[in-house]
C-alpha cells in the first residue's frame, strides 16, 4: 500500500562547518520553535547506469531512520517544487517498489535501476509553530557523508541547512532568504544531496544546445521546438501514471505539438525519420488521450443537463451521463496505461532522443532561419485558407449538408491549429508576427474546438438516448439536450465566420 505522497517545497543552503544555526523566531507568522530533535538517517539512492532519473531532477531512494522512513520517489513539480511520493520498507530492501519502477519508466525504459550513492545524515531537525500551534515548516541542520561506487566520485562530507514547508506559505522561504542573506548565506547552487555525492560524474557540463536565430540555421527551429516538447512529454508521464488531473490533456498537447511541427517544418529534415515520429506520435497521443475526450465529454454533458429545469429531466439522466463515462474512463485509461509501459512507446522515446541528439538536417533545414521559416509559416496559412474555401462552398451549397459542413471546418480546425503550433515555434525568428499569427490561429481553433465538441456530443446524446429508451426510459431529455447542443453548434459556426473576418483583416 501506498504511503503518503505530498508536495515538497523547501530551500536548501550550503554552511561551514562551524556556522552557528541562526534564529528563526522573526519569520512571518512563526510563534514558537519547538525542541530540536536529533535524527540518524542513513538513505541509498537508485538509478541507472547513466543517471537517467538524476539528469531529470528525479531522486529514488530507500532511507531508514527518522519518522519518514521508507522508499521516497521526488519528481520535478512547479515552480522547482518537487512531488514526493511515498512506499514502506520491504524486507526485500534491493528491490524498488513496482509503482516507482513504473512512474520512472520513460525514463529507464527497461533499463535496471541499481545503487549509485548512499548517505549518512546527522539531522538536528525543528519545528516552527504559528499561534496556533500548527507546524509551518521544518528547519533542519544537516551533517552529510556520502559514498559512491568506484569510479563515480571520491567519498565527501559536508553541512547544509533545508527549510521545508509543512503547512507555511512561500512567503516564509522568501523571508529566510532574506534573513540568511544578511549573513552571507545564500541558497545551495545544487539542487539536491544526491547531485553533491555524484560531482563531476553528473554535473559535467552538458554540450550546450544551439536556439534558434535568425540568422542561424533554419532546422534549429524544429528541434528546439520538439526539444521543449519532449521535455514536457517526459514530465507529464508520471502524472498520467497517477492519474493526475490535466496530466492526460498535456501529455497529449506535447504529442501533438511535436507531431504539427514535424509536419510544418518537414522540408528542414529527412522525410523518412519526420514521417516515422510523427506515425508514431499520433498513436501515442490517439491511444493515452482517449481518456481525456471522455472526461471533457462528462463534464460538457452533466453541466449542460445541470443547468435543465427539474421537471424536464426525465429519468436519471445525470446519473446515466456519469455511469456511462465512469466506465469508459477507466478503460481509456487502462488503454493508455499499457501503451505507457509498451514497448512501442519506449521505442519512441529513443527515436525522439536520436533526433535531438543528431538531428538528420537536410540541405533546406541548414539555410538562414527567417526567411525558410517565414516560408513554411505562409504555407500553413495558405493551407488554411484552403481548408476555408472548401467549407465555404460547402456552405454555399443547396441543400446544405450540415454534417458535411461540420467536417469540413473540423479540417479547417486542424489547419489552424498546425498554423498555431508553426508560429509559436516561429516566434523566436520572426518575433511579433508570429507571434500575433499564432494568437489568431488559436482564436480560430478555439471557436472550432467548440462546434466539433457539440459534433462529438451530439452523437453521444444519440446513443444514451438509445440506451435509456432500451431500458425502459424515457429519452426526452437527451433529445433536449441534443437540441441545445445543435444552436450551439449554429453559434459556434456564427463565431467562426466572426473570427475568419477578424483573421483576413489581422493579416490581410
Amino acid at each position: 500500500m501506498a504511503g503518503q505522497d505530498a508536495l515538497e517545497v523547501e530551500r536548501k543552503y550550503s554552511v561551514d562547518a562551524d556556522t552557528p544555526v541562526p534564529s528563526l523566531a522573526g519569520l512571518p507568522g512563526v510563534e514558537r520553535i519547538g525542541t530540536p530533535q536529533t535524527r540518524l538517517l542513513d538513505a541509498v539512492y537508485f538509478d541507472t547506469q547513466d543517471f537517467a532519473l538524476a539528469r531529470h531532477r528525479i531522486t529514488l531512494r530507500r532511507r531508514t531512520g527518522g519518522p519518514d522512513a521508507g522508499w521516497h520517489l521526488k519528481l520535478p513539480a512547479d515552480s522547482g517544487a518537487r512531488q514526493e511520493l511515498h512506499e514502506p520498507l520491504r524486507l526485500d530492501t534491493a528491490t524498488v517498489p513496482d509503482r516507482f519502477r513504473g512512474l520512472v519508466g520513460a525514463h529507464t525504459r527497461g533499463a535496471g535501476l541499481v545503487p549509485i550513492a548512499r548517505l549518512s545524515t546527522r539531522r538536528t531537525a525543528t519545528e516552527l509553530f504559528d499561534a496556533a500551534g500548527g507546524v509551518l515548516a521544518e528547519f533542519s541542520d544537516d551533517h552529510v557523508e556520502s559514498q559512491v561506487p568506484p569510479g563515480i566520485g571520491p567519498g565527501q562530507r559536508w553541512r547544509e541547512w533545508e527549510l521545508e514547508l509543512v503547512t507555511g506559505s512561500e512567503d516564509l522561504l522568501e523571508a529566510a532568504d532574506e534573513l540568511l542573506a544578511a549573513d552571507g548565506i545564500h541558497p545551495a547552487a545544487l539542487p539536491s544531496k544526491l547531485v553533491r555525492a555524484l560531482g563531476p560524474a553528473l554535473q559535467h557540463p552538458s554540450e550546450q544546445q544551439a536556439g534558434p536565430e535568425r540568422k542561424g540555421e533554419a532546422g534549429v527551429v524544429l528541434v528546439a521546438y520538439v526539444r521543449r516538447h519532449a521535455e514536457a512529454l517526459l514530465a507529464h508521464d508520471p502524472g498520467v501514471r497517477l492519474d493526475a488531473p490535466d496530466a492526460v490533456h498535456q501529455l497529449r498537447v506535447s504529442a501533438r505539438r511535436m507531431r504539427s511541427a514535424l509536419a510544418s517544418f518537414r522540408k528542414f529534415v529527412d522525410a523518412d525519420a519526420a514521417n516515422r515520429l510523427r506515425d508514431e506520435l499520433q498513436w501515442l497521443a490517439g491511444t493515452v488521450g482517449q481518456a481525456r475526450d471522455v472526461e471533457v465529454m462528462r463534464g460538457r454533458l452533466t453541466a449542460l443537463a445541470g443547468d435543465q429545469p427539474h421537471a424536464l429531466l426525465l429519468g436519471p439522466v445525470v446519473r446515466r451521463i456519469e455511469e456511462e463515462s465512469d466506465f469508459r474512463y477507466r478503460q481509456a485509461h487502462d488503454a493508455g496505461l499499457v501503451a505507457l509501459d509498451s514497448e512501442r512507446y519506449f521505442r519512441l522515446l529513443d527515436s525522439l532522443d536520436a533526433f535531438l541528439d543528431a538531428p538528420p538536417l537536410v540541405d533546406r533545414g541548414r539555410k538562414p532561419a527567417r526567411k525558410a521559416v517565414a516560408r513554411r509559416l505562409a504555407k500553413d496559412v495558405g493551407r488554411l485558407q484552403d481548408a476555408v474555401r472548401a467549407a465555404e462552398e460547402l456552405e454555399d451549397a443547396d441543400p446544405l449538408d450540415v454534417d458535411a459542413l461540420d467536417a469540413a471546418l473540423h479540417e479547417v480546425r486542424k489547419s489552424a491549429k498546425r498554423l498555431r503550433y508553426a508560429g509559436e515555434a516561429a516566434e523566436p525568428v520572426l518575433g511579433k508576427r508570429a507571434k500575433k499569427l499564432a494568437a489568431s490561429a488559436e482564436r480560430l481553433q478555439d471557436t472550432l474546438g467548440e462546434l466539433q465538441d457539440t459534433v462529438v456530443s451530439r452523437a453521444h446524446l444519440l446513443e444514451l438516448a438509445a440506451a435509456a429508451q432500451a431500458d425502459g426510459e424515457s429519452a426526452f431529455s437527451f433529445g433536449r439536450l441534443h437540441a441545445l447542443e445543435e444552436l450551439r453548434a449554429a453559434e459556434a459556426r456564427a463565431g467562426f465566420r466572426r473570427e475568419w473576418t477578424r483573421f483576413l483583416d489581422d493579416h490581410a
